[in-house]
This record gives C-alpha cells, sequence and structure tokens, in this order.
C-alpha cells in the first residue's frame, strides 16, 4: 500500500511540474536580504574541499506576484542588523542596509498585501523579518516548522522571528511534499530536503523568461552542484544529494533558470530591482 502511495504522489508530483504555464499574469522580483561574510568557508564542505577559503554570500528574497496575489519568497536576515558591528570572532558575519518593507514600497506593495509567506527553511537567515508580514499565512516545511518548538533548538533555527505562527495569532500552512501555490501550475513549492529535513525550493513560471528556480539551501554557490559539496552542518547527507540531483533534473527538463539564491553570481539572472521579470 505505501509502494502504491509512493508512486501516485509521484505521478501527481510529475502532472504538476509537467503543467502548461499558467494564464495568470506572473512576475518576479529579487529582494536584496543582505550579505554574508564566511570566515571559514571550510564548513561548506565535509570532504574538507574549502579549508582556510573564504567567501561573501549574498543572502537573497524573492517577490512573487500572481494576477493581484503576492507571495514573498525567503525573508532575509534580521532588520536588526542594519547599522549593528559584526563579530570579528564569528565563522559568520551577517550585514543588512535595507528592510523588505522599504524595498517593496518602491514598487507600490505595502507589507499586508504579502497574503502568503513562503519559507525555503527554518534557518536564521531566511526567516529574519518574517514577523513584517504577520497577515500572510506562512507556507513552511512541516518538518521545518516543528524544529522551532524543538528544546535544545537545531543548529541556525530561532523561533523570535516566527513567534507570531508560533503563538497562534498568525496562519500556518506546514508543506509535506510539492505544493501548488494557486493551483495553475504557475508557482510550486518543491520538497528538496537534506540542508533541513523540511528544506523547500521554489519553481516559477513566468511568461516572457521562462520557468526559473530558486534554490533555497540545497546548494550555497554555484559549483557544489558539480561536486556535490555538502555543509557539514547539514541535516541529512543523503538527502541533500537526492535533492540537488533532483534540482539539476528539473532545471534540464524545463529549461529552468537555476539561482542559487546564496551565491552572487547569480544575481544577474533576474532584473536588477526595482525591475521585475516576467
Amino acid at each position: 500500500m505505501r509502494t502504491l502511495t509512493t508512486n501516485l504522489f509521484a505521478v501527481a508530483a510529475m502532472l504538476v511540474l509537467g503543467a502548461p504555464a499558467s494564464a495568470a499574469d506572473t512576475e518576479l522580483w529579487r529582494l536584496d536580504c543582505g550579505n554574508i561574510e564566511v570566515r571559514n568557508l571550510g564548513v561548506f564542505s565535509d570532504t574538507f574541499k574549502y579549508a582556510g577559503a573564504k567567501r561573501t554570500l549574498t543572502d537573497s528574497c524573492y517577490l512573487v506576484r500572481h494576477d493581484k496575489d503576492y507571495m514573498l519568497w525567503d525573508a532575509g536576515l534580521p532588520a536588526g542588523l542594519i547599522g549593528a558591528k559584526s563579530d570579528a570572532s564569528s565563522v559568520f558575519a551577517p550585514t543588512l542596509s535595507e528592510d523588505l518593507p522599504t524595498q517593496l514600497a518602491r514598487i507600490g506593495v505595502k507589507p499586508e498585501q504579502i497574503g502568503r509567506l513562503g519559507i525555503s527553511h527554518n534557518h536564521f537567515d531566511h526567516v529574519g523579518q518574517a514577523a513584517s508580514f504577520p497577515g500572510a499565512t506562512l507556507m513552511i516545511g512541516a518538518a521545518d516548522f516543528a524544529q522551532f518548538k524543538a528544546d535544545p533548538l537545531p543548529f541556525a533555527v530561532d523561533p523570535s522571528s516566527v513567534k507570531p505562527w508560533l503563538d497562534g495569532r498568525s496562519k500556518v500552512d506546514p508543506i509535506s511534499g510539492d505544493r501548488d501555490v494557486f493551483g495553475d501550475g504557475s508557482v510550486v513549492i518543491l520538497s528538496t530536503p537534506g540542508h533541513t529535513p523540511g528544506e523547500t525550493s521554489l519553481l516559477v513560471r513566468l511568461e516572457k523568461t521562462g520557468p526559473v528556480l530558486l534554490s533555497g539551501d540545497v546548494v550555497h554557490f554555484e559549483e557544489q552542484l558539480a561536486n556535490r559539496g555538502v555543509p557539514t552542518f547539514n541535516f541529512d547527507r543523503a538527502s541533500t544529494l537526492a535533492s540537488m540531483e533532483r534540482l539539476i533534473g528539473i532545471a534540464k527538463s524545463l529549461n529552468a533558470t537555476l539561482i542559487v539564491q546564496h551565491d552572487a553570481s547569480d544575481i544577474d539572472k533576474l532584473p536588477t530591482f526595482p525591475k521585475g521579470a516576467k
């Protein structure tokens, strides 16, 4: 029975991914959610590939407009970092210059217009400004949402960022498997666990640009796809590798633009804000 259920789910997922592009007017913007200076890149490879190296990762968030509905994908670093000095002794040194509501105002979007807040996973650099959108339905992997209540808390998980949803004041939509957000195949949350147990990625179908695939943290920079680099702090190695294969396969099958959200070299794959991709 379990095998039959699994096969049916797989068929359903393929039907969603293979569905024709929606007739909905869909647009996608990249938002600047900060940078993270990594002073010991070695933690991003459990095969010791980057020992002694350093790199600055970008922290990207995305706004999706589906006709008149708005969905925010990831909520970046906490706004409290604006103007703050970094800890010289820390492996990770995050910085932020502008918060999300300020950027959204430049394209005429108010926080209360964000109806859905999709979170790729529960780490602090992806949920930092979530509480700025308490009216939005939080869409996050069920296993990741459960970790906000864990004791002790897992690496990089800060429940304070999602307090409105933990307190029950705001609506949570915990996701298992893939999710067709608007029911027309235009925006699909993809199950890509490994970095965290409930990690997800996002597929956005655009009429002119074509399909765009946002990686979440399945990988943190492009070369990890080629060398199958797995960070030492990932939840599960085998699942991470399987999710890499899934993203590569989807990008190839759909001829999609794959954007690694933390890779600064991928920023130019979308128009420079405030311009959006259609």
